[in-house]
Parts: C-alpha cells; structure tokens; sequence
C-alpha cells in the first residue's frame, strides 16, 4: 500500500510540472530561482516591496498571475511583503515542509510566495500572507480596481468583448461555481463538476462601472437561454453573476429587473463570487491570438 501511495504522488508531481511547464513563464536569474523554485527565504528589511505601498496589482513573478491587490498590503513590521486577503483562486496552500507552517504558492505556475499565518490580530481578517518580494512584481494603476466575474456561454467571447472596453484592466478566462478543486476542461465541459465558464474582469471603477459591464455582458450573450449559448449546450455555458459584494448584487437586480421589464425572461442566476479557477494557457485571449470573432456571443442592444 505504501508503495502504490507513493506512485500516485510521484504521477500527480509529474502531471503539475507538466501543466507548470506549458505556461509561458519568465526566465528567472539566480536569486528568483532559490526563491521561487527553491522555496528559499530572502532576509527581510531587504526586498523591493517590504515597505512599499504604491497602488495597484502584485502579480506572480514567474507567470504573470494576478495574486494581491494593493488595498489588502498592511505594514507588520515583519520586514517581508504582507497582505491579509488574496485575489480569489490565485494563492494556493499546502502544509510546509517543515510539517507546522502553511505554504502559500501561486496557483496558476505553483512559485513558492513564502507562508500564511493567522491568529496574530494585526487586522479584522486575522490573516497574513508573508510574501517574498522576489516572488512578486508590481504593476501600478491609475486607481484602484475592482473586480466582477461573470459567465454567458464559452468564455472566449465573452472575454473577447469585455476586454476591448475602455477602463478594463485585464481578463482571464477560468471556472467558478463548481464543487471540484483546481478543475480541468475536461472535467468541466462534462457538466459533472458544476463550475461554470467564467471570466474574471479587473478594472478601473475611475473609467468604467460595474454597471456598464453588466449592461455590456446581458448585451452579447442571450440571458433568457438556459443551461446554453448558441450552439453550446451543457450547465458550463450557464448565465451567471458571481457578486463580489452587496453593491455588486443590488445593481445585478437592479438591470434584470429592466431586462424583465423590456419583455425577457432573464434566467441568469445571481450568486456570491466562490473561489476562481484559472483556465488552461490556451483559453486565456483565444481570439485575440487564433483571430476571427465570436461564433456564439453578437452586440444586441437591450436597453433603452
């Protein structure tokens, strides 16, 4: 039994190096590696980001993922980056190696950030993400971001159209709503996980609201549909908003109540915002990089 045991955790090592290795990852000189694929520690008081506090998004050194907003970044005096919130799906943890403390690694190219700790009451969330400044890079925003997620059939399109707005600062196509961890395509595209193809959308509230994008999402894909978009069918192609907070959901009802008005009968569903999985490299901008236009998501004015 313990050799089978340790098989399968050999296969599943192989099967995420493998996944780690199809991203596209940035080349890491030698003090990044020891951090980052070592799990090496640098000496706090000395990394780039311990006591800096421009605003913006910290994003995974290696692949580029979206990890800590800059409005979650506290001073602990710790000497070391900390943070007391992550940006949903994007930090995963795993027991150290050293059996006591909790690792916190990036979920989408699985770099070491450094550990998580909690119970220390430096703030009302009771939590800090002690980071390591080399595992990080910080890019600045104009403004603070905000976040929505939304789901309307495949996730190409829908990413393809909310990304061309003006005051959207990124997207990133990825499955929410399921009941299955770190979830597939594969699995997903069966229906059996339960997760929806969802599409993350950062932007700047300063440029756009909230309230443009609902109104742009209910516009390019047909809410009164169920359980398909198109040519699409399966739970995955569902229509979703995943709140991210009150003022999120008021304004949600607040336009499928004018949609119901104007005649629809909207069966998006309204729900808070659960845990994001990023999907595979090769969803992420499809058409932006495989060219040609949506084959199941057209502009359809809906709105006086």
């Amino acid at each position: 039994m313990k050799n089978v045991i340790l098989v399968i955790i050999l296969l599943l090592s192989l099967i995420i190096k493998g996944q780690e290795t199809d991203m596209e990852l940035t080349k890491l000189n030698a003090a990044e590696k020891r951090i980052i694929e070592d799990k090496g520690t640098e000496a706090p008081f000395t990394g780039e980001y311990w006591n800096f506090f421009g605003k913006g998004i910290y994003k995974c050194r290696r692949c580029g993922n979206a990890l800590y907003n800059s409005e979650d970044k506290f001073s602990s005096g710790c000497g070391w980056p900390s943070f007391d919130d992550e940006i949903k799906g994007a930090v995963r943890r795993q027991t150290d190696a050293d059996g006591t403390r909790t690792e916190i690694l990036c979920s989408s190219c699985g770099a070491h950030l450094g550990h998580v700790f909690t119970g220390e009451k430096f703030t009302e969330k009771d939590t800090r993400h002690c980071v390591n400044s080399l595992s990080l890079h910080f890019e600045a925003e104009p403004s603070k971001s905000e976040v929505s997620y939304i789901a309307g059939g495949c996730f190409w399109g829908v990413e393809y159209y909310l990304n061309k707005m003006k005051g959207v600062i990124s997207t990133e196509s990825g499955y929410m709503g399921g009941n299955v961890q770190n979830p597939e395509y594969h699995q997903v595209s069966t229906g059996i996980t339960g997760h929806a193809e969802t599409v993350r959308v950062i932007f700047d509230p300063e440029v756009i609201s909230y309230e443009e994008i609902l109104i742009k999402f209910f516009e390019i894909h047909d809410p009164t549909q169920v359980n398909r978009q198109g040519p699409d069918h399966g739970s995955q192609y569902r229509s979703s908003i995943f709140y991210d907070n009150e003022n999120q959901k008021n304004t949600a009802l607040k336009l499928i109540k004018i949609l119901q008005n104007n005649g629809y009968n909207v069966v998006t569903e309204l729900k808070p915002a659960q845990e994001f999985w990023i999907a595979e490299k090769y969803h992420q901008d499809y058409y932006d990089k495989k060219g040609g236009t949506p084959y199941c998501h057209r502009p359809v004015k809906r709105f006086d």
